[in-house]
């Protein structure tokens, strides 16, 4: 419901574009399962990864090609990343994460969103900040459901489970995951900024460029049809 809210809203608000606008609802749908890879192995941990290993390497098709890859590169590359993603990130997580760890919580969300911002290139630097914030968005909303049927109405009161602020934390009882979070979120994040910054500058240059052809074609224009050639 969140996703499907959040496409229709920038489509009916903010003039997206369908199918920009379908690929942020249903990446925000699918993010609300991604705080459970630290449920330990099951269905919930075999899916979420799966999902991650698929989608990545197809966000990354328009990073490819800018990287100049021919197709082969890019084949080799899509299976690399899903078999790093699949395999190694599976063996990490069944082996390291804990219950309601630092994946259940707003530094792994960030890390979401600035991992999709990185692996989706687009020339319109909207559309990532769309298809990023829709990530952040479902990763989000899976911690506030946490937070919300933590605590329930009983006949004497509200009750509160053990489970209560697990979800939507800042920092866990460890030192060393918090530490690796934030490192996380701060390399990522300098590293989102300047990627930001290249492509809001080739997106003016791209502008500029346009705007220079069409004057330059009007200018052609006006010289190929002299006014003085209409007038009777």
């Amino acid at each position: 419901m969140v996703g499907a809210g959040y496409g229709a809203a920038a489509w009916y608000l903010g003039d997206m574009p369908p199918m920009t606008c379908a690929l942020g609802a249903g990446l925000c749908a699918a993010s609300g399962m991604l705080p459970d890879l630290d449920s330990g192995p099951g269905v919930s941990l075999r899916e979420s990864v799966a999902f991650a290993a698929a989608i990545i390497p197809l966000l990354m098709i328009h990073r490819f090609q800018q990287w100049g890859l021919p197709l082969e590169a890019m084949i080799l590359a899509g299976v690399a990343i899903y078999m790093a993603v699949r395999f190694g990130l599976t063996w990490l997580l069944e082996n390291h994460a804990t219950h309601r760890g630092m994946l259940h919580s707003l530094p792994a969300a960030a890390i979401a969103g600035q991992v999709t911002f990185l692996a989706f290139s687009s020339e319109e630097p909207l559309h990532r900040y769309f298809v990023a914030s829709g990530v952040l968005l479902g990763f989000l909303s899976h911690l506030v459901l946490d937070e919300i049927w933590a605590a329930r109405l009983g006949l004497f009161g509200p009750k509160v489970k053990k489970s209560f602020g697990t979800a939507m934390k800042f920092a866990g009882p460890e030192l060393w995951p918090n530490l690796l979070s934030y490192a996380i979120v701060i390399v990522l994040g300098a590293i989102a900024a300047a990627d930001a910054s290249w492509t809001e500058r080739m997106a003016n240059a791209r502008q500029h460029m346009q705007h220079a052809t069409r004057t330059f074609q009007q200018q052609q224009q006006q010289q190929q049809y002299p006014q003085w050639q209409f007038r009777r």
